[in-house]
């Protein structure tokens, strides 16, 4: 190997990076943004800030995403935060462009963005809540990809994207069908990504987490969701002795698999999952 080639593990493995994250008002996303920031990068991050039909929580505020931006600059990275709603490609496009031409460039994109929601059964669904979570979690993730790729073949050296799928993009959960469509999904765009895009030395990677301790999973109607699931015999406890995982635990394996220590890995499955895929 080329001297040229060796590279060195440093405290700051992103430095000099520019990364693209949806969903990054709080939660997974604001995580995310931060470990990233204390990893050497820039970050841009987007938000809907305003209710969905048929969520059955408080999305994040206007406020929120300021925060979140003020957070991410308190670390001494460039930090952009745009309304934008993943659904809405030319929206997704016009943040790509701006994060482009404010921080010079995209390297690494994570694709966050979800939303979550249940009923019942999976035939108790109603359409509107199978076509808004395919329209987020799925859809939203390749209207991401599609605005940023073009810029990322632009670059140079390591680029990453991530996609954040679950657990549930390995198995099904009753009462959750359009979820775990959506999330089992975002594997075959990634497996197809990865192949068209070796050839520009861009990796495509997901992540699979177990239950993290966010709003999408700490608010009233998850209990019910545990409760319908448990009803078909469903066994939604992890295998370590944990029951919600931290999102800095997601955060450390995602700027793991986004650095060059991760260089040769694409194509990926990434479960962090305390050992629920395998139970």
């Amino acid at each position: 190997m080329a001297a040229e080639e060796v590279f060195e593990l440093t405290d700051t493995p992103l430095a000099g990076r520019v990364a693209l994250i949806t969903g990054g008002a709080r939660g997974q996303g604001l995580s995310h943004a931060l470990a990233f920031a204390r990893a050497g990068a820039d970050v841009s991050i987007c938000d809907v800030v305003s209710p969905l039909p048929t969520v059955p929580y408080a999305l994040a505020e206007p406020a929120e995403l300021d925060q979140a931006v003020a957070a991410v600059e308190a670390l001494g990275a460039r930090c952009i935060g745009e309304r934008a709603d993943v659904r809405d490609l030319e929206a997704m496009e016009r943040f790509a462009e701006a994060t482009a031409a404010e921080l010079g460039g995209i390297d690494i994109v994570v694709g966050n963005a979800g939303i979550y929601s249940f009923a019942a059964s999976s035939w108790e669904l109603s359409a509107e809540q199978w076509q808004v979570m395919i329209d987020v979690n799925l859809t939203g993730v390749w209207n991401t990809c599609r605005a940023a790729i073009p810029f990322m073949r632009e670059r140079e050296g390591d680029r990453s994207i991530t996609l954040i799928s679950s657990v549930n993009g390995f198995e099904g959960v009753p009462g959750t069908a359009h979820y775990c469509a959506a999330k089992h999904g975002l594997v075959g765009l990634m497996r197809t990504l990865a192949i068209e895009l070796a050839q520009d030395g861009i990796r495509v990677n997901t992540l699979h987490p177990t239950a993290v301790d966010t709003k999408l999973v700490d608010n009233d109607a998850t209990p019910k969701a545990l409760e319908s699931a448990e009803r078909y015999g469903k066994d939604m406890t992890n295998l370590l002795p944990v029951e919600l995982m931290d999102p800095v635990d997601v955060s450390a394996a995602l700027v793991w698999i986004s650095s060059p220590s991760s260089r040769y890995v694409t194509g990926i499955t990434l479960p962090i999952d305390a050992g629920f895929s395998v139970k």
